[in-house]
Order: structure tokens, then C-alpha cells, then sequence
């Protein structure tokens, strides 16, 4: 997110960009030979373009605005005349527009001396996670004469990539949510021992009662599944839902959070387990392809950023698919193999993902992603096994445990 200062001035205010994250845009402009990156929006469509840019998510836009940073140059703005103040906060000039006609014709002048634009757009939907340009505009700018990129890379930059304090509170979440899980293993065990069954609601509220005593927040969840349940890669129990938990039952744990202050890094891990058994050797056949897959892409990872070598999300998806095929599950793999990871449990940076996209956008250092492959078998169990990685210029590591054998409680 862009840094602002506001300055009070004569009853008005003036706003200005830190100097610093302006130049930052432009030479990563000139570094990728763009001319420039265009924000729109109408009513709230591009989430992305508040966030980077540094404006209220919650404003009340009701009509079209356009903000341009140029490779070299001054920004320029483009608002409705009714909605005249809403980029105040941005620098540079500014213009104003009523009707359609006025608004093309302005845009034209505004864009006069740019051909190549990186905009919220992916070419084909590949990645529909920065598409948040209708056509119709796109199709207006090409008929100017200009030519419209994604801008999926610079948003990976300017979102994705974190600040030390911002990996410093992701470990400091890892500490915490690492020693909770060891701990909700013990009390299944016990509770089973004791009482003969749990259920998974209730240990989803133990899991929460937990991280909340040690600081921890997040926005669903965390994931219980036993026996069949598991196998569903997106199952969250409810009290109405809720299975218990027995004795030769197969178990699913997927808990994340963020400690509780503005633009902390979030920790998300899955395990396995078996509970009062040992694990039968379908389970543990697959279990181990599940890990070598997870362990190929980590090894994929880290010897592109030991050798500083560029590596996209679908090379590491690649990785790990591959031990999965070759062990003849291939197809039990249903879901890409990790997501970028930051101040939202699913950032906006690359996904290790060839399956469901062809995630072309590059890991970069100082940013945070899952690697979770996993193999689903509906009505019998599903097994996932979920790591982070905190990647650096020259390096990339796994941030907290890592599971290597089936757990049994």
C-alpha cells in the first residue's frame, strides 16, 4: 500500500505521496518498459487499486475515476465533476468530466503520450484474481490506439511483498499456532482416552479459545475434519454438523491466524492424524506421497532462490504435482498446491498453481505462500500437508514444523 502524508493548509487539505513509493512505481514502470499504470473504478469494482494506492475501501463511488502514474512524470486524474474531490488524496493534476463524450475525449488526452498500460487486467482470465477490468473499458482504450497489459506482477510487488515487521509478526503467529496444534493433538488424546469421544466442533473451540488467549485473530475457522469429512478440502463442522471424534478415526487440522494488530502476516498449517491406532498402509502410502509431493515443491523453491533463478507459481505447482502423478494420484490432487499469504489469508501475490489457473506471476522475496498439496478420497479420507515459505534474496525456508509422519493421539 502506498504511504501518504496530509498536510491542513487554509481550511482544505493537501495530500501528497511519499516520494519514495511514487519512485518506487515508476522504476519498476521503466524496469518492465511500461509507460505507464492505469487505476479505474466505479462503485467499489477494484479492490486492489484502494489498497495499493492507499484510499477507503468503504468510499461511496458512483461514478467512473481514473488515476495514471506515468514511467517518468506527474500523475493525472480524471473524476466526475459531481465526485470531483474523490482522488484528492493522490498527487498530481487534475481533470474533470460530465458526459460520456467528455470523459473519452479527456481520458484520450490524458493517455496522449502512452501506448503500452499495465491495468488490473489478465489476459484470457488466466489470473482472475487481479481481472477486475470490465472489457468494455479495455475495449475503449484499444480503440485509442493503446495496448493493455496485467498489471499481475506489479500488484504482486506493491501487495504482496512484506515489511520485516510484517514477517516478524508471521513467525511470531508460527511460534504460537505451532505450539497450540501440539497441544490440541494431546487433548483429543485425552478426551478419547477419557470420555470415549470428542467432536470437531468442539475442538474447533478449543483451537479458538486458544488462540485467542495468545493474541491471534482470524476470520473463519479453524478446520476439523474427521473420517470422510477429510476428504472434503474445503469442510468447516458447525455445531449442526459437527462428527465426533473416536477412537480409529482419521483426522484433519487446518488452523491459521495473525496476531490481533493492523498489517500482520497470517500462519496457516495442515496435519494429519490417526487417533488411538496406528495408520493403516492406504493411509500411509498416500501420506507419503502427499509429503514428497509437498517436499518437492519446497526443494523447487528454494533452489531457484539459492541459484537466483526467477520461479512462477506454476513451476512450483509443477513440482509437486508431478510426485503425485508419477505415485498414481494424480487425479485425488484436485487443488492448486499453495496460495500467497500476507495480511489476508489469501494475498494478492503469486499461487502455486497450474491446475486451476496457469499462475504465471513470479515468487518474489520478502513474501509469504502455502505449499499444501494433498489427496482426496471421497467417502474414505483426504490428506493435506501444509507448510509456509518466507522467501529472501538468495534464500527461502519454511517458517515453522513440518510434519513427516502421520501423527498418532
Amino acid at each position: 500500500m502506498l504511504d501518504f502524508s496530509t498536510e491542513v493548509q487554509g481550511g482544505g487539505s493537501t495530500s501528497t505521496i511519499a516520494i519514495m513509493q511514487l519512485d518506487a512505481i515508476q522504476t519498476a514502470l521503466r524496469d518492465a518498459r511500461l509507460d505507464g499504470w492505469l487505476f479505474y473504478d466505479h462503485h467499489g469494482r477494484d479492490p486492489l487499486a484502494y489498497s495499493i494506492l492507499g484510499l477507503p475501501a468503504a468510499a461511496h463511488v458512483t461514478r467512473r475515476w481514473y488515476f495514471f502514474i506515468p514511467a517518468t512524470g506527474e500523475p493525472q486524474k480524471l473524476v466526475h465533476r459531481i465526485e470531483s474531490g474523490r482522488l484528492d488524496a493522490l498527487p498530481g493534476s487534475k481533470a474533470e468530466y460530465s458526459s460520456w463524450q467528455e470523459l473519452e475525449s479527456k481520458l484520450e488526452h490524458l493517455l496522449l503520450d502512452a501506448r503500452t498500460i499495465a491495468m488490473q487486467y489478465s489476459p484470457r482470465n488466466a489470473i482472475m484474481y487481479v481481472s477486475m477490468v470490465d472489457a468494455g473499458t479495455v475495449e475503449m482504450l484499444r480503440a485509442m490506439g493503446k495496448q493493455i497489459v496485467s498489471s499481475a506482477d506489479l500488484v504482486s510487488h506493491f501487495e504482496a511483498v512484506l515489511s520485516e515487521d510484517q514477517i516478524a509478526s508471521h513467525f511470531e503467529a508460527q511460534r504460537h499456532i505451532d505450539s497450540i496444534l501440539e497441544e490440541a493433538w494431546q487433548e483429543i488424546g485425552r478426551r478419547v482416552r477419557n470420555d470415549g469421544e470428542t467432536d470437531e466442533w468442539a475442538m474447533t473451540l478449543w483451537l479458538q479459545k486458544a488462540m485467542a488467549r495468545c493474541g491471534i485473530i482470524w476470520n473463519h475457522g479453524p478446520n476439523v475434519s474427521a473420517g470422510a469429512n477429510s476428504a472434503d478440502s474445503h469442510y468447516e463442522p458447525t455445531l449442526a454438523s459437527s462428527k465426533p471424534i473416536r477412537t480409529g478415526d482419521f483426522l484433519l487440522i487446518d488452523v491459521w491466524g495473525r496476531m490481533d494488530r493492523p498489517q500482520t502476516c497470517f500462519y496457516d498449517i495442515t496435519w494429519t492424524a490417526v487417533v488411538g491406532r496406528a495408520p493403516s498402509e492406504r493411509e500411509q502410502t498416500v501420506f507419503l506421497a502427499v509429503r514428497d509431493a509437498r517436499d518437492a515443491a519446497i526443494a523447487a523453491v528454494r533452489s531457484a532462490f539459492v541459484g537466483n533463478q526467477p520461479i512462477a507459481g506454476f513451476q512450483a505447482d509443477d513440482a509437486a504435482r508431478a510426485v503425485l502423478q508419477a505415485r498414481g494420484f494424480g487425479d485425488a490432487f484436485a487443488h492448486r498446491t499453495g496460495h500467497n499469504i500476507g495480511t489476508v489469508l489469501h494475498g494478492s501475490g503469486a499461487h502455486l498453481d497450474n491446475l486451476e489457473t496457469h499462475d504465471e506471476r513470479l515468487l518474489l522475496p520478502n513474501t509469504c505462500f502455502s505449499i499444501e498439496p494433498g489427496a482426496y478420497f471421497p467417502g474414505e479420507f483426504g490428506i493435506r500437508s501444509e507448510v509456509d515459505m518466507i522467501a529472501r534474496t538468495g534464500s527461502a525456508a519454511v517458517s515453522g514444523r513440518v510434519q513427516r509422519e502421520l501423527l498418532c493421539v
